[in-house]
């Protein structure tokens, strides 16, 4: 889930189309996991193929990367490395929020409850090693980069951002912006309409531009004092400090300007501080990646998807044209640059 800057972040709306022309590093697992947990029949079973295989993931991958190159969009997919140590007890208790949720998702079933059903199934969303590389190799069927990050997808992300490489992080979690990243994009992997949790009620999602240059402005801290902003919250490697949201957090950062002394008017104790810390300002992270677009390998796309997993052949074809735009907008510009 990451860290929870919502309330206290400056936004602005933006179209995809404010982003035609741009390279956005998306924080992979995020956006899978967003197709895990959205993309599923009524009662909440995700999409599956004829041998039982959940598909979900590679269904949104396709149809949403369709979505974003048409609108001139060149998204490069960043994939999450091995976990920092600190982060294994958040993992744990996602996984004991998932063993509630199947739990829960099965009473709802046998009471024919499937709107509880479907809320509670989204919340049982498992990506695998297999349907992480299954994603890989659609993206390069697809002729879309994606770079393998030796730990946090994030932090690499972000990483790439503050080097110029790209012009933005995506994500749904706003941990890019302690990461460094200069641009955060969010809702590019979700944008249209999306039903409020708990709610019969459906809003229309649009992206949001997060500048962390704006946002430290805003709060009048120093990028090291979002950090620590954020650690008093909590972040998926320390629980916070009960009591503190992301306002307060804040307001005590601009008043004690460390967070040590925080800390001591708190009564608290985070022992993992300065490790924390340092894995926001210095993350593991790697400059060994190529960023390039290729065309459609038509064949390989249709043996993956439609001969290994049941999709319709003609409905995956359809995207092809689109993909196809992004071929011919690189080849325009080369060429503009030749001359």
């Amino acid at each position: 889930m990451g860290v929870d800057l919502s309330d206290v972040v400056p936004k602005q709306a933006r179209r995809l189309e404010d982003l035609q022309g741009k390279i956005v590093a998306i924080d992979a697992y995020n956006a899978l996991y967003q197709f895990l947990s959205s993309i599923r029949q009524p009662d909440g079973t995700p999409l599956k193929d004829k041998r039982g295989r959940v598909t979900s993931h590679l269904s949104g991958l396709l149809y949403r990367t369709a979505n974003l190159v048409e609108a001139g969009i060149r998204p490069v997919y960043v994939f999450d490395g091995k976990p920092p140590q600190l982060k294994r007890a958040t993992i744990e208790e996602r996984k004991e929020r998932k063993v509630q949720a199947e739990a829960e998702y099965a009473e709802a079933i046998e009471r024919g409850d499937t709107a509880r059903a479907f809320s509670k199934a989204q919340q049982t969303s498992h990506l695998s090693r297999d349907m992480a590389t299954e994603a890989k190799e659609l993206l390069d069927a697809l002729g879309i980069p994606w770079v393998q990050a030796p730990s946090e997808g994030e932090a690499q992300a972000a990483h790439m951002a503050a080097q110029g490489k790209v012009y933005a992080a995506s994500s749904q979690d706003f941990d890019a912006l302690l990461f460094g990243a200069p641009r955060l994009v969010r809702n590019l992997a979700v944008t249209g309409k999306r039903k409020l949790p708990g709610k019969s009620v459906w809003v229309d999602v649009e992206p949001e531009m997060i500048e962390l240059e704006a946002v430290l402005a805003e709060l009048q801290l120093t990028r090291e004092q979002l950090v620590d902003a954020g650690i008093l919250v909590g972040t998926d490697f320390d629980p916070g400090v009960k009591g503190v949201g992301p306002k307060r957090a804040v307001k005590l950062m601009r008043e004690k300007a460390n967070l040590t002394d925080v800390l001591v008017q708190l009564e608290a104790d985070i022992p993992e501080a300065e490790q924390i810390r340092q894995i926001f300002l210095q993350p593991e992270v790697t400059d060994s990646y190529e960023l390039t677009f290729r065309a459609v390998d038509e064949a390989r796309a249709i043996e993956i998807l439609v001969r290994e997993h049941d999709f319709g052949e003609d409905r995956v074809r359809s995207t092809f044209p689109r993909f196809a735009k992004l071929s011919e907008s690189l080849k325009q510009r080369s060429l503009d640059a030749f001359f």
